[in-house]
């Protein structure tokens, strides 16, 4: 499937302390739990997409026999949540705003009778036009929320009516700068929304001793699901205990917090440990995380030598139903639109906005993806326009050390030219292929986020250690590789560590498995955990060996004096003699070394400046069949200045797993909404996932510049990037083979078909 270039021998490779449990199948995920006297839940969803709730009458469903509980919106407390926006309940009390928004919820002795009882709950509804052009919804009269000025929600999101949250970045004059060019392009691009399809379905198990809950659930963040039931429920967040069993991935689908606060009343009102677990159909219609769909418009002014003068662009997000953690969105779209590019003047606009739709939230690099295959199809189309050769168009172009961003932000050392040469040489950019083949090439970038996180790490009598940490494992490995952390500071082996993880009674807070941040953030606070312990056994060998500290050094678990074979002391010794060995640690989150010039922009939601950003560069070579639209990627690059890499055999496989996503993004992965706001393909059968059968070779390069204010070691993060500009590489060489460009995604062989047709009249 893959081969590696330059392979870090140096690196030994280092077996994950949860592989074993996950490849023989004794490892339980929270589907696989059972308590005793436990009932099931399920919801009761609305029938309409858009409508006013006038009646709701639960009677006949709590009469069922075997039902134990059933609640709508009257039994909890009447509170909204969300992310930057508080715009929704546990259950819909005045209007329905989405098909997956919940009228009831029902627990009883089986999964069975529970959806009998939620399909008895009775609801009437005034019907209301449902809103599916997120474009035009800003201007509509109908609006998804009609208080939306009572929903607190951060002032800078520039929210109005319809329009959840809008930004621009804006520098020099970029109306003034185009008049002067000697080329300028057009395009207009439109992605669909599409989803995270993890392995597992979203289950969630709650029990309530006393006052206090506990919730096994699969999130991706298990402190802000914390923070939600106690919201949601009125009760303090030290009264819920969440965790989180194995997780069958996630890919963002499984961030914030939705239905643990449903399950945890339920389970309050019926007495009993509660359980729900999600069918394939659920996770496509219920659940409030999917990327979004987004319409860019975008316009550039060249010289004829290459250089970037203006850019001007206008992009038009589907929020869907509620905000969630989608508020960003707009902005971070907008940095996208400008890209790692040297633009003299931008005047980028982006609004995110309400719809009748599934919400939009956090799903692998939002909005990024889709971004980057509009801007990399119109910088190929730029190039031709100029006659100059994509690849060196982008030598011109991209940003280095020095060079300014779009909001003014100056770089410090950046490796995205090298990214360039390293996956146009890999790909054997260039060479002659049969007529019904090419090779496009697209760049990209994604920032990292700083943020708080903490640590524990502690030696037991034998002289093994225990990492305690609040980080989420997500699947990628992250967490499991903070032992080789742990590990380089005290002298020892990640192998003699083992890993407490994953419940908000143990581990410090963390903002979870997302934003590519683990080992960026909690990788510092393990270290700086470490090194608190490090100080512990230097102050008892000291005395042991009769040594001065800085004669001292820790190394193949035994702390030894410099340059002696013979003076040396087992860490176990040290550790055996009863002495509790504890550090602690927190990751002090930095912040853009150069800040940005954001005074001429609005909508500064915290992305105007991308810290120790990541830069990609990738590279597709495919197959086209013009008679049938079929398109095949035979062949694939990814070259990535993701800082010092610390765990090889972690970072090839992130990048394996985001470039098949990628590519399923670009050729077939789409929702399909009808004019009635439902899903058309909510199911496995025609919303279609690339398998093995579907991967092309994959080879990776690494490029490696010790980030400055990076993680550990200069690292970066490195989960989303991957998925970043595969679907642009791979239009750019389908626009090569076909002579025209796909402007939908996911380009379907029909949308293949239909852009061949067009262009042979």
């Amino acid at each position: 499937m893959a081969t590696v270039e330059e392979p870090r021998a140096a690196a030994r490779p280092f077996i994950r302390p949860d592989g074993k449990e996950k490849v023989t199948g004794v490892g339980r995920y929270t589907a696989d739990m059972t308590l005793t006297g436990q009932l099931h839940a399920k919801f009761r969803y609305t029938d309409h997409p858009h409508a006013r709730i006038t009646r709701i009458d639960a009677s006949k469903a709590r009469a069922l026999p075997g039902v134990f509980a059933v609640l709508t919106h009257e039994d909890v407390p009447d509170v909204k949540y969300g992310g930057m926006v508080q715009d929704r309940r546990l259950f819909a009390k005045e209007k329905a705003r989405f098909e997956g928004d919940i009228i009831a919820g029902v627990a009883a002795t089986t999964p069975e009778i529970a959806a009998a009882a939620a399909a008895l709950v009775e609801v009437e509804y005034e019907l209301l036009p449902v809103i599916t052009d997120y474009e035009t919804s800003p201007s509509s009269a109908t609006l998804v929320h009609d208080a939306w000025e009572t929903d607190s929600g951060d002032e800078s999101m520039g929210r109005d009516g319809n329009r959840l949250g809008f930004s621009t970045i804006v520098k020099g004059d970029a109306d003034g700068a185009m008049a002067t060019a000697d080329v300028i392009v057009r395009g207009r691009y439109v992605a669909d929304c599409s989803h995270g399809v993890p392995i597992e379905p979203h289950a969630v198990i709650a029990q309530w001793t006393g006052d206090r809950v506990t919730v096994w659930t699969s999130t991706q963040v298990p402190f802000a699901a914390r923070g939600g039931v106690a919201r949601t429920l009125g009760i303090p967040e030290s009264h819920v205990r969440v965790i989180v069993p194995l997780l069958g991935g996630g890919f963002g689908a499984k961030c914030d917090f939705h239905f643990e606060g449903h399950v945890a009343a339920l389970a309050k009102a019926a007495r009993r440990p509660v359980k729900l677990v999600f069918s394939r159909h659920e996770e496509f219609v219920a659940i409030d995380h999917r990327r979004e769909g987004i319409t860019i418009e975008i316009e550039t002014g060249a010289m004829a030598d290459g250089t970037l003068v203006a850019r001007r662009g206008r992009l038009a997000i589907d929020g869907g139903a509620y905000c969630g953690e989608g508020g960003f969105f707009a902005q971070m779209a907008a940095m996208h639109a400008a890209g790692p590019y040297k633009i003299t003047n931008v005047n980028i606009e982006s609004s995110l906005n309400y719809s009748n739709n599934q919400p939009s939230s956090s799903i692998r690099a939002p909005t990024a993806p889709q971004v980057c295959w509009a801007v990399e199809q119109h910088m190929d189309e730029l190039a031709r326009k100029l006659g100059i050769d994509p690849v060196e168009l982008r030598r011109r172009t991209l940003i280095h050390e020095g060079a300014a961003g779009p909001t003014g932000q100056v770089f410090d050392r950046l490796g995205i030219l090298e990214t360039l040469e390293k996956a146009t040489e890999l790909i054997g950019y260039g060479q002659e292929l049969p007529e019904d083949e090419a090779i496009g090439v697209a760049c990209g970038w994604w920032p990292s986020f700083g943020v708080p996180s903490g640590a524990y790490v502690k030696l037991n009598a034998d002289g093994s250690g225990v990492i305690v940490t609040g980080a989420q494992e997500s699947g990628t490995g992250a967490v499991m590789g903070l032992p080789i952390l742990a590990a380089k500071v005290l002298g020892m082996k990640p192998e003699d560590f083992a890993i407490v993880y994953q419940d908000t009674d143990a581990g410090p807070w963390d903002m979870g498995s997302s934003g590519s941040q683990t080992t960026f953030n909690n990788g510092r606070a393990v270290i700086a955990a470490a090194g608190e312990v490090r100080e512990q056994l230097l102050d008892m060998a000291e005395k042991e060996l009769e040594a001065a500290r800085g004669d001292l050094e820790l190394a193949d678990g035994v702390v030894r004096v410099k340059g002696s074979h013979d003076r040396s002391i087992a860490i176990a010794e040290l550790t055996g003699s009863g002495a509790a060995l504890l550090g602690k640690g927190s990751g002090e989150a930095p912040e853009p070394s150069v800040g940005a010039d954001m005074s001429a922009c609005v909508g500064d939601l915290g992305v105007g400046a991308f810290l120790a950003p990541q830069l990609i560069t990738q590279a597709a070579r495919v197959r086209v069949d013009r008679d049938t639209g079929v398109v095949r990627v035979v062949d694939f690059a990814a070259a990535h200045d993701s800082g010092t890499i610390l765990n090889p055999i972690g970072a090839n496989g992130q990048v394996y797993g985001g470039v098949v996503m990628g590519i399923g993004q670009a050729l077939s992965e789409g929702t399909q909404i009808g004019a009635d706001g439902r899903q058309k393909n909510p199911h496995l059968l025609d919303y279609k996932l690339v398998t093995v059968a579907d991967t092309p070779r994959i080879q990776i390069a690494w490029v490696e510049y010790a980030a400055v204010d990076g993680g550990p070691e200069g690292s970066k993060g490195i989960g989303e990037p991957p998925s970043v500009p595969t679907s642009g590489a791979v239009a750019n060489a389908i626009t090569k083979v076909i002579g025209n460009q796909v402007k939908q995604l996911p380009m379907t062989p029909e949308r293949v078909w239909n852009t061949i047709q067009e262009g042979s009249k």
